[in-house]
């Protein structure tokens, strides 16, 4: 006789040590679960209790505490359906990164994650010890094995539990996003189950957490490696998977199977849930950002308004003598197609005031990058006087490709709380702005057109100082992101003399990138928690 197991995946956006705030959540959803979705089981995801990453709030033990209450209020609270849940739980001395099954008041199973990620964005580590028993429970009669993360990318943790008896895995998730992670999951998962012949159950969170942002993308996979049912990306839900068991196999049944999203649109929506999220759970009134009628600003500009709301956004242009008559125009249309508040405040009194102040000391002396760098520096304080009188986040503009080069301004347009497209190369930014002109047009295409320039000089351009970035963001993803040698770099077919130059640029301004803000991750190698370079180092490449 065949039975039907209902299974709730909850992919939900938590915030991090919000312990009372997560367990609400998870409780009414729960609830929901049961009542509405008839489910037999809900599944949350990796450290759902605490939010993921916690980082050094595990170091704390009253922290520790808080998340166990919280376990038990939820044990306490639910009956009448299966919570399974991850928390960090304290045992022996140890602190593991677990999950626990709950029904009517009970904790039916603890299983600890055995595989502890210690490379890239994580340092489990530091935190946690590996678990060793395989997590194994019955659902409904079936035979079911836990799994957290990052034990469904290796050998062993899936087909432990498969030899002791189960015969579906559901696997916890906190995996962020970058390019192309979607397909590296399903096909890690995929190595799973071509090794056991059992289907999967991956549920994973979305949120933004200061430079992560979560995904979702649940999905549960067939005994044949066949995705049959994928969450949304980037949106909270709650998505039902269902199974008939016949005694020996559990069948999944065909569910919602959403598309995967392109490169350039899953790079819009997280980096639209970065900015919302960070904006939101550090209690900003919105967001602030300098508009000087260029790609990076109106890019920032029209993610933030679908972040935010074009009513809680506000775009400054701040003209200098150097500003051109179509910036100003193009800054104008752009913020009319958006509908945010726009204002313009030129910094030529505070330029020339400066100018005056320093005029002894700079006596002799010719113009150079130190009155560009002034005019920057005249924005930022601008933008941060606005931000602290209204509660607005500043939104800093810059790309990877200059924050690599350190063509960026410190205390300058390096100033802010945020930096949405830090992690971005200037052609993705262009790529960027092609996908949100074509949900609606609002970026003038003279944007698109005109040769990029910071108008900080006479009729500057970038490529006066740097490469064409058709050049330079190949260099780039090769030396930053691939951890290419300048032989290798070359050997791809670039000329030695900018390859040097390039990396020079990279190394040299390591200083500034550890004093910019935050920014999303929408790579596999981003500036931050996974590239640590050290500032001052003898190695010359």
């Amino acid at each position: 006789m065949t039975m039907r197991l209902r299974l709730a995946l909850a992919q939900l956006n938590y915030l991090v040590g919000d312990i009372e705030g997560n367990v609400a959540k998870i409780i009414a959803t729960a609830r929901h679960a049961r009542d509405e979705l008839k489910a037999h089981a809900v599944i949350f995801t990796e450290l759902a209790i605490s939010g993921y990453p916690p980082d050094d709030l595990l170091l704390r033990t009253d922290f520790i505490h808080a998340c166990r209450q919280g376990l038990d209020r939820i044990r306490e609270t639910v009956s009448g359906i299966e919570v399974i849940v991850g928390f960090p739980q304290q045992q022996d001395g140890r602190l593991y990164n677990a999950a626990a099954v709950l029904a009517d008041g009970r904790i039916r199973l603890l299983y600890h994650k055995h595989e502890l990620p210690n490379y890239g964005v994580f340092d489990e580590k530091r935190y946690f010890s590996p678990g060793e028993s395989p997590g194994l429970c019955m659902l409904k009669g079936v035979p079911v094995g836990l799994s957290i993360c990052e034990d469904i990318w290796h050998t062993g943790v899936v087909e432990q539990a498969v030899n002791a008896g189960a015969r579906l895995i559901l696997n916890l998730n906190a995996s962020p996003f970058h390019i192309y992670k979607v397909a590296q999951r399903e096909a890690a998962v995929h190595a799973r189950i071509a090794a056991t012949g059992v289907p999967a159950v991956y549920v994973n969170q979305i949120c933004g957490q200061d430079e992560l942002v979560f995904d979702g993308a649940s999905f549960v996979m067939d005994p044949f490696g066949e995705v049959v049912l994928r969450a949304p990306e980037f949106e909270e839900s709650v998505v039902m998977a269902e199974f008939d068991w016949d005694g020996e196999n559990a069948k999944p049944c065909p569910g919602l199977l959403t598309p995967v999203e392109d490169e350039s649109a899953s790079i819009y929506k997280a980096i639209v849930l970065a900015i919302r999220d960070y904006t939101h759970k550090n209690h900003f009134r919105g967001a602030v950002l300098g508009l000087s009628g260029g790609i990076d600003s109106s890019v920032v500009l029209a993610l933030a308004a679908d972040a935010l709301g074009p009513e809680n956004v506000e775009a400054v242009m701040m003209p200098s003598r150097f500003t051109s008559n179509i910036s100003l125009e193009d800054a104008k249309t752009l913020a009319e197609n958006l509908g945010v508040k726009y204002s313009v405040i030129p910094i030529e009194p505070a330029f020339n005031a400066f100018l005056q102040m320093l005029k002894e000391e700079f006596a002799g002396k010719p113009w150079d990058v130190t009155e560009e760098n002034i005019q920057a520096r005249c924005r930022g304080i601008t933008l941060m006087a606005i931000s602290n009188k209204t509660g607005k986040l500043v939104l800093s503009t810059g790309n990877k490709s200059e924050m690599s080069v350190g063509y960026a301004t410190l205390y300058g347009d390096m100033a802010g709380g945020y930096a949405p497209i830090k992690d971005v190369m200037k052609l993705k930014v262009y790529q960027l702005a092609e996908t949100i002109n074509a949900m609606r047009p609002v970026i003038p295409q003279r944007v698109l057109e005109r040769p990029p320039s910071a108008e900080l000089a006479p009729d500057q351009k970038d490529e006066d100082s740097l490469p064409p970035y058709g050049m330079l963001d190949p260099i780039l993803e090769l030396y930053v992101e691939q951890d290419r040698s300048i032989e290798e770099i070359i050997a791809a077919g670039f000329d030695r003399n900018i390859v040097e130059r390039v990396v020079h640029m990279v190394d040299r301004n390591e200083y500034k990138r550890r004093q910019a803000p935050p920014g999303v991750r929408i790579t596999p190698r981003a500036f931050g928690r996974d590239r640590r370079w050290p500032i001052t180092h003898g190695f010359k490449p």
